[in-house]
């Protein structure tokens, strides 16, 4: 059996255990973005066989909200605020830290093994503890480079099991 084989039936099952009426896309879309931490495309187009739709009324969907990507996004995904408070309370040093540690260059918002994604955020609605990353749902107040460091060689280690 292919990968691709596989990589459907799951598609499917995810479908078939939330059920395939239209109200229920926006469920299904969450279920694939949280099994691959990003919508494949592959998956888009099942989805629409499957729920009877059109791959593009699929695509709208997943490119209307915000939660959802059609890039892959590493397993710790960062969230660097750069709204008012965040940005004069030194946001930016501590980003450009963070993409030196994880050598995010030319644009790339992904690490090459997968682990990291990095984005900027106008607000995570904490600016009474700037300037704030949050790293999958756990908040870093008062962030610094220096900080960005230590965090990340700590989720490297925690990943390898160390």
């Amino acid at each position: 059996m292919s990968s691709k084989t596989i990589f459907l039936e799951k598609v499917d099952a995810i479908v078939d255990s939330v059920g395939n009426a239209q109200s229920n896309l926006i469920a299904i879309l969450q279920h694939i973005q949280a099994e691959y931490n990003y919508l494949p495309e592959d998956a888009i187009i099942r989805i629409g066989v499957k729920m009877g739709i059109s791959p593009a009324t699929v695509y709208g969907v997943a490119t209307f909200y915000s939660q959802f990507s059609l890039d892959p996004k590493g397993k710790y995904q960062i969230k660097c605020c750069d709204g008012t408070a965040c940005h004069v309370r030194g946001s930016m040093p501590t980003l450009n830290a963070l993409k030196a540690k994880l050598e995010l260059k030319d644009g790339k918002f992904t690490t090459e093994d997968g682990l990291f994604s990095v984005e900027t955020v106008s607000c995570l609605g904490a600016c009474g503890l700037a300037p704030v990353i949050v790293i999958n749902d756990k908040v870093y107040p008062k962030i610094t480079p220096e900080a960005v460091k230590i965090i990340i060689d700590t989720l490297i280690k925690e990943d390898r099991g160390e």
